[in-house]
């Protein structure tokens, strides 16, 4: 199984103020449900020739996962709950792991929950 997901929130309207909160208010909840590598997410390499710096992608998280399923089950069941908590405003979340990505918005519960499986399916040790 992968390591690590990296996970994106995206809020319309959200500034990348809001959506380090919002990645923040998701981080938190995350550590709550027993994962405790979780980080912002890096932004990538200093552009070259400036120095050298830490900068985060707003609104992401990268989550270090356990060797089993539960992990990742445990950031998508968070990722969908904080998906259903935006209430009228529209909110994505986008999972990606090894370059496979599952992207949530207005999927119906019956889509997410198949779409969540074979994603879950896919990163999951035999």
């Amino acid at each position: 199984m992968t390591s690590a997901v990296r996970v994106q929130l995206g809020e319309d309207g959200a500034d990348a103020e809001r959506a380090d909160q919002l990645a923040g208010y998701l981080r938190r909840e995350l550590i709550e449900r027993g994962l405790s590598d979780v980080k912002a997410l890096p932004a990538g390499e200093a552009p070259p020739g400036s120095r050298g710096f830490d900068a985060a992608t707003a609104g992401g998280l990268l989550v270090t996962l356990g060797k089993s399923a539960d992990g990742l089950r445990s950031v998508v069941a968070a990722a969908r709950e904080w998906l259903s908590r935006g209430g009228r405003v529209k909110r994505t979340v986008r999972l990606e792991i090894d370059g496979d990505v599952l992207e949530l918005s207005e999927a119906s519960l019956s889509d997410q929950d198949k779409l969540v499986d074979l994603f879950v399916s896919r990163h999951s040790a035999p």
